[in-house]
């Protein structure tokens, strides 16, 4: 299977794979032996169809027992158990919920006892953050000074509400993190060239981000529509939030260009299945 890669210039994601199951990990983030991670792809799962085949999602029509079998297989892959993860309720909020031992499994292996999460932080070892993805914008976060993570989903709504910068605060406010240690990553979610948006949309990336930083992150077009950079805005908000340049992994795959390999909503027109973020500290 052909990938097509969107920016050589950047730190170019590592294609791992076990088994049958391929998944992607950041080189900075594999560096550092504290924890574990990685994001899923469309490959070494069960499911069929419109959902084939590394499925992770329960809600969006697959039968549970492959959506079981491919989480049996990605945390084997990637070498954590399924019964670890502790998984977002996500609804394009900027609501970042501290995981403790008590949310162990919640999503997997018992209902969830919260709503409307995008982004969760922890020092818990042995727990597995997840969150989930067919377009929107991974952001991972590490703080290997006092052992915290952090993993939030960050669609339009997300990055306008800067929930990056938010991840960080609550890190700051909950384990004493400071901004410039931590390690962080955006995963693969879709290309400017590929995200077309109205004008309403750009009217609130205008309030929420300096007129100087407009020509990064979007252009119009003759009919009316813009081209919105993502990867550009959340990169924004990682420095502002006081992460250090040398420290921000950037993105260079488009969920939306590799609709083979990775789950594109704007290229299956919606048919499609999730992927998955995973992190977590090690014990």
């Amino acid at each position: 299977m052909e990938i097509k890669w969107n920016d050589r210039s950047c730190e170019k994601m590592n294609i791992r794979k076990n088994g049958d199951v391929v998944y992607l990990t950041f080189p900075s983030l594999e560096m550092e032996t504290a924890i574990y991670h990685g994001f899923s792809t469309r490959v070494g799962g069960v499911s069929e169809g419109i959902y084939r085949s590394m499925n992770l999602s329960f809600t969006r029509g697959d039968l549970e027992e492959a959506v079981r079998e491919n989480y049996s297989r990605i945390s084997s892959a990637i070498g954590f158990s399924a019964e670890s993860i502790v998984t977002s309720d996500q609804t394009h909020t900027t609501n970042v919920r501290v995981v403790t031992e008590e949310d162990r499994g919640c999503g997997i292996t018992k209902p969830r006892s919260y709503t409307d999460v995008d982004g969760m932080v922890t020092n818990v070892p042995g727990l597995t953050l997840a969150t989930f993805y067919a377009d929107c914008v991974p952001l991972y976060f590490y703080d290997p000074v006092h052992r915290a993570i952090g993993l939030s989903h960050s669609g339009w709504r997300g990055t306008v509400g800067k929930i990056g910068k938010v991840t960080v605060e609550t890190m700051t406010r909950e384990y004493g993190t400071k901004p410039e240690d931590v390690i962080a990553a955006i995963g693969p979610s879709i290309c400017q060239e590929c995200y077309e948006v109205s004008e309403d949309v750009i009217m609130q990336f205008r309030d929420a981000f300096e007129k100087k930083n407009w020509s990064s992150l979007f252009y119009a077009k003759a009919d009316g529509k813009y081209q919105l950079n993502l990867w550009k805005a959340n990169e924004r908000i990682f420095e502002e939030a006081g992460i250090l340049p040398q420290h921000i992994a950037l993105p260079n795959l488009c969920t939306c260009c590799n609709p083979e390999f990775l789950f594109s909503h704007r290229a299956s027109q919606g048919k499609r299945g999730n992927l998955a973020a995973f992190l977590g500290i090690r014990e």
